[in-house]
């Protein structure tokens, strides 16, 4: 395993087509395009890395994975009511299918469903408790207390978010946001703040694995739910494409970040900023790609 990680990074390394970084987000656009790092956690407990491993990055979207685990540990099905589960062959800030769909999001993971589930969860509690929640699952679930929120991705985030509360004004026009939206909004870009390495992410995934020894933050029922709609929606408009090039769930994020998990055998992250078209990590998906093709994993068989 480690033989072929050192050469997905070389190859990587030796890239000259890296994508895009995220400029829409000014925090994000200074992040150095060369960076790249993996990280393997596997279900006997050994964790192995190369590249740029170690190396903190904001999580983006991949934090929907966890706060969608929360969501149905304490809504369980009645969550479903507010949001879709299915694939919405839209990009992930897309205000135009949720219009036609009267202000109840595809899926969990795009933006406008990712708003719904952190109001939904934001219930009663004030956003740094929410947050505090949020951060002693993704800490649990890693086995890691370093981890954090980068308050100043979170700012750069509440500046240039205007599309992200266009969809949350939306929403509660239609009945479909319980709080208000600034306030869930704050809560929502704290999320997407969070701070982790690929070491890290790789180590917090582990719950989703249904491995003996990971940790058992949701039901068996659950995992199987999460991992599901991480298939069906986790790249948003290329989740087919990552589905047949890889074979395994998956959940991105614009700051260059993928969680995979290979359930039974392993969890795994990989970390390289440029993004392609669709907002997704373009060596990343490549990587996994590879690693899914040296391995054998897939859940196809």
């Amino acid at each position: 395993m480690q033989a072929i990680l050192d050469r997905i990074t070389e190859t990587a390394r030796a890239a000259t087509d890296r994508g895009k970084v995220a400029t829409y987000i000014p925090e994000l656009a200074g992040v150095d395009p060369q960076r790249f790092g993996i990280a393997v956690a596997l279900a006997d407990g050994q964790v192995l890395h190369a590249g740029d491993a170690q190396v903190p990055f904001s999580i983006q979207s991949i934090s929907k994975v966890f706060t969608l685990a929360i969501a149905l540990g304490r809504l369980g099905d009645r969550l479903w009511k507010g949001v879709g589960r299915e694939p919405s062959g839209q990009a992930f800030n897309s205000i135009l299918q949720l219009e036609h769909e009267h202000g109840r999001p595809r899926n969990p993971f795009i933006n406008a469903g990712a708003i719904a589930v952190t109001d939904a969860i934001l219930a009663g509690h004030k956003p740094r408790e929410m947050l505090g929640e949020l951060l002693r699952f993704i800490r649990t679930a890693a086995g890691d207390d370093d981890i954090h929120i980068n308050d100043a991705v979170a700012r750069s985030e509440q500046a240039t978010g205007h599309r992200n509360m266009a969809l949350a004004h939306f929403m509660r026009a239609h009945g479909n946001l319980a709080n208000a939206p600034e306030l869930t909004l704050g809560a929502y870009f704290h999320q997407c703040a969070v701070e982790m390495s690929a070491v890290q992410l790789a180590l917090s995934g582990r719950f989703l694995m249904a491995a003996p020894g990971a940790p058992r933050m949701v039901s068996p029922a659950r995992v199987r739910r999460i991992n599901a709609m991480m298939m069906m929606c986790g790249h948003y408009d290329a989740s087919g494409d990552f589905a047949y090039r890889v074979g395994l769930p998956g959940k991105s994020g614009v700051g260059g970040g993928i969680l995979v998990v290979a359930p039974g055998r392993a969890s795994i992250a990989v970390w390289s900023p440029g993004l392609n078209a669709q907002g997704n990590s373009k060596l990343g998906t490549e990587a996994m790609e590879h690693l899914a093709r040296e391995t054998g994993w897939s859940v196809f068989g």
